[in-house]
């Protein structure tokens, strides 16, 4: 395993007891995602199934709440973090959970697959676009996979104040949408849903939104961390009053044949 899934996966787990308080976003995103699975044909009843990137459960909650006819076949929950798979209430109720690292590819037991699940989990990975057609070409005859992926263009206005006070923007590079898009269709699924959206949290100070973000666990990023002049310049070119807004991709996707 290389140091930037170490180093997510302490993040995550250090702060691991006060994610489901912070994780509004992640929690709206879930439902829905979910909502829109509800009238999706039913996957292939033997077929594995898991929530990839489970965490603490919050989509997969979401589906059993939106989508009652899964609740016979339980989604395997896997993640890295041991930390949040303890607080995931579905973790070890029917199956054990699963701590892997997905940047390794799918476990051996979920291939074929006949539902695999992700919501906010892909972008950690090195390669998300890589891996999703992985998932993707993971999927037994009509399986599907429904994924929720904050994508590039998010923190526009981090960036901006980062450019303004010449400081290295230390905000996770995501990946890129059309990437993505491409990757569904290059692993041979039927794309049954692609929708973009803009989400905003509440407007807060420069310093405020940064905490929040390492008190979820979700700070990590690739770049040095700023020293404290350059904290201080990127903290005085934040703009006042603006909210930090996310572009998150939804996709849906089903093998035909």
């Amino acid at each position: 395993m290389t140091a930037f899934p170490l180093q997510v996966c302490g993040a995550f787990a250090r702060h691991a007891a006060d994610y489901e308080g912070q994780a509004g976003l992640q929690r709206g995103i879930a439902w829905r995602l979910a909502r829109l699975c509800h009238t999706l044909p039913a996957p292939p009843p033997t077929a594995p199934r898991a929530d990839l990137g489970a965490g603490s459960g919050l989509l997969s909650r979401a589906l059993l709440h939106h989508c009652p006819h899964l609740a016979g076949h339980p989604l395997l929950q896997l993640d890295l973090c041991p930390e949040l798979l303890a607080r995931n209430p579905l973790a070890n109720h029917h199956t054990a959970p699963l701590v892997w690292d997905l940047n390794g590819g799918l476990p051996a037991a979920l291939q074929p697959a006949g539902l695999l699940v992700s919501s906010f989990a892909l972008q950690w990975l090195e390669a998300p676009a890589r891996e999703l057609e992985c998932w993707g070409r993971a999927l037994a005859p009509g399986g599907w996979l429904a994924v929720a992926v904050p994508v590039r263009g998010s923190f526009p206005q981090w960036r901006q104040a980062a450019a303004a006070a010449g400081v290295p923007c230390t905000a996770l590079e995501l990946p890129d949408a059309d990437e993505l898009s491409h990757a569904l269709s290059s692993a041979g699924l039927h794309t049954a849903l692609q929708q973009r959206l803009r989400f905003s949290r509440p407007a807060l100070s420069g310093l405020t939104t940064l905490r929040r973000l390492r008190d979820l666990g979700a700070g990590s990023s690739r770049v040095a961390p700023l020293n404290p002049s350059q904290l201080r310049r990127l903290l005085h070119h934040w703009p006042p009053g603006a909210p930090l807004s996310w572009d998150v991709l939804l996709l849906v996707g089903r093998r035909i044949v």
